[in-house]
């Protein structure tokens, strides 16, 4: 199949919008009932290090159809803006590349060398799952290009190709159905031995369970690793497929990294559910959309 990049775009604007709505919650005084009962906080959202990254990964499969090491390592460090939200640690390793440090050099020497865990190459990698819907190996493989660019650590890059894998099966669903076991059986061959692989195939004897459940058993994001994070949002996109807002807010319910799980889950969610209602299927609402600040002037999703 050819690029698609009609679900590309749509993942990217649920990605987006999650990750700011999510961030809104670390915000004293924003109401988690309000969500529930339809009240989001009051606009603009803005959006965090998840969306700017994200945006980069788009653009290169946009451009390239595929995930050059060197060019996404070049642009990560030349649109990496610290107020973002940013961890130190990476702030610090695109400064590096930017200064002209090999990228393999300087992620494979972070954490004395084991390379990072963090969720950050899962955060931002749902477009390219959902550019290529039903190509879980080709996006598994382009996944894991993009996530050694900063995360060398092996549960990262599992991390990232679960995503994107179940990204792209997400999206080859979009005119039929994909039931919870469904999705989470599509991203079986992609969890090599590995915390995260555990997490993943705990989260299939938790659907049903409450969103205080999953988020107790798999994590909600708190530690900012993989294994921390992609087995819960995979629950929840799983279990909310075919309903966004519920699957953002039950990220908001968790708690934790919200904005983090809520743009992996808004990512996954929104290239099968694209924008707006349709036959009973509740996208990305269209006032969430204008809610969230606008994307970079260098991305193209028109």
């Amino acid at each position: 199949m050819s690029l698609q990049l009609d679900t590309a775009r749509d993942s990217l604007e649920g990605l987006s919008v999650g990750d700011a709505l999510g961030a809104q919650f670390f915000v004293p005084g924003r109401s988690l009932p309000d969500l529930i009962a339809g009240k989001p906080p009051a606009p603009p959202w803005e959006w965090t290090d998840d969306t700017e990254m994200a945006c980069t990964v788009f653009e290169e499969i946009r451009g390239r159809g595929c995930i050059d090491r060197d060019a996404l390592a070049a642009a990560f460090a030349d649109r990496c803006e610290p107020y973002r939200g940013y961890s130190g640690g990476t702030v610090a390793l695109l400064h590096q590349i930017r200064d002209g440090r090999p990228w393999a050099e300087a992620a494979g020497a972070l954490f004395d060398g084991r390379g990072s865990w963090g969720n950050g190459a899962a955060m931002r990698v749902a477009p390219l799952g959902a550019a290529f819907p039903g190509e879980l190996d080709r996006v598994a493989a382009q996944a894991a290009l993009s996530a050694e660019v900063t995360h060398r650590n092996a549960e990262a890059i599992i991390g990232a190709m679960v995503v994107a894998a179940a990204a792209s099966r997400a999206a080859a669903a979009r005119e039929s159905s994909c039931g919870p076991e469904e999705l989470l059986a599509a991203v079986e061959p992609y969890l090599v031995d590995s915390r995260t692989a555990d997490g993943v195939r705990r989260a299939r004897g938790l659907l049903g369970r409450s969103v205080a459940e999953a988020a107790y058993e798999l994590g909600n994001g708190a530690q900012v690793t993989a294994q921390d994070t992609v087995p819960f949002t995979l629950w929840a996109a799983a279990t909310f497929l075919d309903d966004y807002p519920a699957a953002v807010t039950a990220c908001v319910e968790a708690g934790g990294d919200a904005d983090t799980t809520a743009a992996i889950v808004g990512g996954i969610v929104a290239a099968h559910t694209g924008i707006g209602e349709r036959g009973g299927i509740r996208g990305v609402p269209e006032e969430w959309v204008a809610a969230r600040e606008p994307l970079p002037c260098w991305v193209t999703v028109g």
